[in-house]
């Protein structure tokens, strides 16, 4: 399985005084869209969240974005590791992605831009 690289998380009271933050901070415009009731920006690295405190609730359970080449491939070598599958994988804005909790406890996305 090919990693390409991570997103951190960051959940937000205000998306709009956090995205310039970011912007400036990344050097990039964000990429906005919507996901469930949830608001998102993507700058640099960063994934800003912002929206219902339940809904937030779930996001700030998964510790990382990863990006990886191919989505099924991944999903394979995670269960062969002892990995949980809990969603996915699933098309979305920024690609097919899939939500995976590690046999530590951690719980990871990991997402790839083809299929969108």
């Amino acid at each position: 399985m090919d990693i390409l690289g991570a997103t951190l998380r960051v959940c937000v009271d205000d998306l709009e005084t956090a995205v310039p933050f970011y912007e400036r901070l990344a050097g990039g415009t964000a990429l906005r869209f919507e996901r469930g009731g949830v608001q998102v920006a993507a700058v640099g690295c960063f994934l800003l969240m912002s929206g219902p405190a339940a809904e937030l609730e779930v996001l700030r359970k998964v510790a990382a974005t990863i990006a990886v080449k191919d989505v099924d491939e991944a999903h394979r070598v995670l269960t062969e590791l002892g990995a949980r599958v809990i969603a996915g994988p699933v098309a979305t804005p920024a690609g097919r992605n899939l939500i995976a909790m590690h046999p530590d406890g951690a719980v990871y996305e990991y997402v790839d831009r083809g299929g969108a």
